[in-house]
């Protein structure tokens, strides 16, 4: 733990908004277009219709939105999935929900041709809810009872069933293909900012509960007979933090695809920050997990210039050291 005291908390919290609105801001100006800080600034000030403030205020800025919100949902999703699970690969992309929500919303669009946001929204929720469902039930098999183990085996299994799935409705209606494609990459790229005020509310929802809900999850991480031992109604306790992790997991998914990683590795690096208090893990999760995706939307833009890179696949590339070091660290302990 680096900061140690809670006034290098605080202060560490305020650079971490500091840094977010700096990518943000950054996110406004770097690109293919050819733009710069003063016409960003005359965008919003004194808007002329000229390509340059169109692509800054109706394209780049609800992408950067978008990324904040995304990365912040995911990485608080994971964080929570961490302490409910005491596993430290737990995530939304390790333990298939967001293949789970990405698998129901292409069966939407392939099948029954939805095209709402506000219908993908709650398809991708019933996705996820699904998936959490059946690798929490698949986890519990044996006399063991649910383990780490288990849970990653699970969540590894229901993520490749429901990829396979995808792929293999996208093979029978190709029609459907060019539709949910780059989607499915995970993609901030082309979004609008109906996508993000329709899932906002939920997403806002959500970080606020898992907020005040910290204070429960560290009696909870002391172990379930301490917890229930000084009171706490520890079912309703884990209902409410999968009910979060399935609305932030899902409407992520929605509104960006399947992007993976950042719930793996934003949550351990917060927590080499400031230790294992959720009272802090989760606003650090909020304001690095979106630095995170915003920082790599930005490097996505200029990998091979003009054309752009999901950016799912640029969290991927970064996240993917993490993962095999965690992964080492985590079951040589075990």
């Amino acid at each position: 733990m680096i900061f140690k005291s809670n006034y290098l908390k605080v202060a560490g919290l305020l650079v971490g908004v500091a840094l977010l609105l700096l990518l943000m801001c950054g996110g406004l100006i770097f690109g293919y277009a050819n733009t710069n800080w003063k016409m960003a600034y005359d965008a919003f000030t004194s808007f002329d219709g000229s390509n340059e403030h169109l692509i800054i205020s109706n394209v780049r800025l609800p992408r950067s939105l978008i990324g904040a919100v995304v990365g912040a949902s995911l990485a608080i999703a994971g964080a929570i999935m961490q302490a409910l699970t005491k596993n430290p690969l737990a995530s939304p992309s390790v333990f298939g929900i967001n293949a789970g929500a990405g698998f129901f919303i292409v069966i939407a669009v392939s099948i029954f041709y939805v095209d709402s946001m506000q219908a993908y929204t709650w398809i991708a929720f019933t996705g996820a809810a699904v998936t959490a469902f059946a690798v929490y039930f698949i986890g519990s098999f044996g006399r063991e009872g649910l383990t780490p183990m288990k849970l990653t085996l699970a969540g590894a299994a229901m993520a490749a069933l429901f990829s396979s799935l995808t792929q293999g409705l996208l093979v029978v209606n190709e029609a459907a293909l060019d539709q949910v494609l780059f989607w499915l990459a995970g993609s901030v790229q082309g979004r609008k900012m109906e996508s993000l005020l329709t899932v906002l509310p939920y997403v806002g929802t959500a970080i606020v509960l898992s907020i005040l809900l910290s204070q429960k999850i560290n009696v909870l991480t002391m172990g379930e007979d301490v917890a229930k031992g000084l009171g706490q109604r520890t079912g309703i306790v884990k209902l409410i933090a999968a009910l979060i992790v399935i609305v932030l997991g899902g409407s992520s998914v929605a509104v960006a695809g399947p992007i993976a990683f950042i719930g793996i590795v934003i949550p351990h690096f917060v927590r080499f920050l400031v230790g294992n208090d959720y009272r802090w893990i989760i606003p650090y999760c909020a304001i690095l997990g979106g630095a995170f995706l915003v920082f790599a939307d930005i490097l996505a833009r200029f990998i091979i210039m003009p054309e752009e890179v999901p950016v799912g696949v640029m969290t991927a590339f970064i996240g993917t050291p993490f993962f095999v070091y965690i992964a080492r660290r985590g079951f040589g302990r075990s």
